[in-house]
């Protein structure tokens, strides 16, 4: 099923719409003001609350009124408000028709008496105050209601809810809730012990109370809600259906523009306490937006609506060409003949235990490879091979290696169980190789059994023949260019298995060699002279690698190694054949467990599988012969032959210009170095350098 057109404009376009949308300018916003546990606001009062001198904020809760034995504790008032103001409405006072603000607010109180002999005091009021600026805001004066005692009259724009404790001449009882504006004199009023509400309790017990007062500033309404409480701990109760109490009331040009919230609370001639233990506030209230506000609300939403569309047009372009990739891949990779099967990306995760770092195989140019275990086969070990280039060349890789290997048939090719594509990752999975690889067990850690002499020509000769398998019995001829000893796994028998055919190719015709035009791969001490100066990957080239590989074996030393004043490990045997010691290049490991009449055929073959020109090598089929005796070793030179660079193609117009032709010969340390070939005159004998 093919995708859709790509969505990139539309995601453009709706992002586009959502900008536009976004509102210049809003006139309301909403504060919400949560004191749960007043412990944290303690150490910043001034930046939460402005209090009078008689109260205190302290960790338990809001103490209105002064509770303090060192003081008189009769006829006090206190205030505590939140030190933010709100704008309640917009426009002028008599512009009745425009809406005023709304709020909605909850606290949780506790009135209780001092002693056995205290009467009821004057109570707690939730209060709607004039500004900070107010000439009648000191903390002397008349911020908030209280009572004639203490405070002699009442200023104006001030909202009560009053929680009333004492009977006055104009209030019902010495229980009650009110509704009071500009006065100590409530306007609306509701006698609370019919509810079966008793504001302060007798001495030695404890009434909580959660009070509810919300006003709609749309209806001109507001309304009062009580509920008891057990304990100071419980959990808030929800609010009642029914209010106790409910007026109709227009804030504007009663209570101040901008004001303040909070409590008030007197003692009068008694002795009381007035907590507030909790209290919520939301207020949608009006606010002025200048110039930069504008600019804000505009300008960041818009800001941040085109880096989002940004990040999605990203994510959606590259999930899109991920998704087409994968359908082009998989459509390629089914058709493939003797294609094998198909894993679960998820499947693969779980069996490497999210390719965990601890079961890493090894790590080469073009991947990481990983062991698992395949639970959906009977926990079957394998080798996951993750490719760690995700470019094209990563891809090309993959491709190359998976249509190469996936036809061959081989007992020492390594077998391939399977393949996956999945989230921009390439994987191919192989039989689990319980000895790991040849490199390994010749210079690995110290708890690896020490291989024989008897296995290392076991190794020698399985190699050989997988390699003879792609260059002349396969269908077409297959030049691997990375035949190395960490290529080469080991099986539970010590039986050799070739792989990693990232770099393999396969001949068309009767081409006989494969150039990269992208440079020249490999490692360095396998690489044939020929192929590191021309780029030109052949079966001499092949040949060349496995002669490295054959000598490290027998010698127990890497190819690149410098032995003395030799620069590579073919230099050091050359030397030991010229002098009559082949023997000493022998691993000392092995002592003298080992066939000398094999050890030295095994030698002469490397270093004639090493020789500097390509046509002096030999053949696959030879070597397979010449490992098992069945033919006896090419002469070997006692000095090693300097590499010759075949002569460059000249133009018709060069050709008839020239005079003369030198011939350009390398040396192994020319090759191991990559310094500047040397062109030597066969007559003159002089050495000139040679651009590249």
């Amino acid at each position: 099923m093919e995708l859709p057109a790509n969505p990139i404009p539309a995601v453009v376009l709706l992002l586009s719409l959502l900008a536009v949308a976004t509102p210049v300018s809003a006139r309301l916003k909403t504060c919400t003001i949560t004191y749960n546990d007043f412990h944290n606001a303690n150490s910043n009062i001034e930046k939460l609350y402005v209090a009078s001198n008689d109260s205190t904020i302290a960790t338990d809760a809001l103490r209105v009124t002064l509770e303090s034995n060192y003081y008189s504790l009769t006829n006090q008032s206190g205030r505590i408000l939140y030190n933010k103001s709100f704008k309640l409405w917009e426009g002028r006072n008599d512009t009745s028709s425009d809406r005023v603000a709304s709020f909605n607010t909850s606290f949780l109180v506790n009135l209780n008496r001092m002693s056995s002999f205290a009467t009821p005091g004057e109570g707690l009021t939730f209060v709607v105050a004039p500004g900070l600026n107010h000439p009648l805001n000191s903390f002397g004066g008349y911020l908030g209601l209280t009572n004639f005692t203490t405070d002699g009259n009442v200023s104006n724009q001030i909202i009560a809810i009053e929680l009333d404790t004492f009977k006055e001449d104009f209030d019902p009882d010495s229980n009650h809730v009110g509704l009071n504006i500009n006065s100590v004199k409530s306007n609306t009023t509701t006698a609370l012990t019919p509810l079966g509400f008793e504001l302060v309790a007798p001495y030695g017990t404890r009434n909580f109370f959660n009070v509810w007062v919300q006003y709609d500033g749309i209806k001109k309404f507001i309304a009062v809600y009580m509920a008891k409480q057990a304990n100071p701990t419980d959990p808030t109760p929800p609010r009642p259906d029914t209010p106790i109490l409910k007026s109709y009331l227009e804030l504007r040009g009663v209570v101040n523009q901008n004001s303040y919230f909070g409590f008030s609370a007197s003692t009068g001639n008694s002795a009381e306490i007035n907590r507030v233990l909790r209290w919520n506030l939301i207020v949608e209230y009006y606010y002025d937006v200048n110039y930069v506000e504008i600019a804000l609300i505009v300008g960041i939403p818009t800001v941040a609506l085109l880096l989002a569309s940004l990040v999605l047009v990203y994510y959606f372009r590259k999930r899109w060409l991920s998704q087409r990739l994968y359908q082009r891949m998989s459509r390629k990779l089914k058709i493939m003949p003797g294609m094998p099967r198909e894993y679960e990306y998820k499947d693969l995760q779980k069996a490497t235990n999210n390719f965990d770092k601890t079961r890493k195989l090894g790590q080469g140019g073009y991947g990481v490879v990983y062991k698992g275990y395949l639970a959906n086969q009977k926990d079957l070990e394998v080798a996951v091979k993750m490719f760690s280039r995700e470019s094209l060349n990563g891809q090309d890789d993959f491709f190359q290696e998976l249509t190469i290997i996936n036809q061959l048939g081989h007992k020492y090719l390594v077998p391939l169980l399977g393949w996956c594509y999945k989230h921009e990752k390439l994987l191919l999975v192989y039989d689990y190789m319980p000895n790991g690889s040849l490199d390994q067990n010749l210079f690995g850690t110290a708890n690896r059994t020490l291989l024989s002499w008897t296995l290392r020509r076991k190794i020698i000769s399985g190699v050989a023949s997988a390699l003879h398998y792609l260059h002349n019995e396969y269908q077409k001829r297959v030049v691997h260019r990375d035949v190395k000893s960490s290529n080469i796994m080991l099986d539970a028998e010590f039986n050799p298995k070739l792989g990693d055919f990232g770099l393999a190719r396969a001949l068309d015709y009767e081409k006989t060699w494969y150039t990269e035009p992208q440079g020249v791969p490999g490692t360095p001490g396998y690489m044939a002279p020929e192929y590191m100066f021309t780029g030109k990957a052949t079966e001499q080239s092949d040949v060349y690698a496995f002669g490295a590989v054959l000598l490290e074996v027998v010698c127990g030393r890497m190819p690149g190694t410098q032995i003395g004043t030799y620069p590579l490990l073919v230099d050091w045997v050359w030397a030991l054949h010229r002098k009559g010691q082949l023997l000493e290049a022998v691993d000392n490991r092995l002592g003298e467990d080992y066939v000398v009449e094999e050890v030295q055929r095994f030698l002469l073959l490397g270093l004639a599988c090493s020789h500097p020109i390509a046509s002096a090598r030999p053949k696959t089929q030879e070597i397979v012969q010449m490992l098992s005796g069945l033919m006896p070793v090419p002469h070997v030179p006692l000095f090693k032959p300097p590499y010759v660079l075949a002569p460059v193609l000249m133009l018709e117009e060069d050709i008839i210009t020239a005079t003369t032709t030198n011939t350009t010969f390398f040396t192994a340390a020319d090759c191991r170095s990559g310094s500047a070939p040397v062109a030597i005159n066969p007559e003159s004998n002089a050495q000139i350098a040679v651009e590249r």
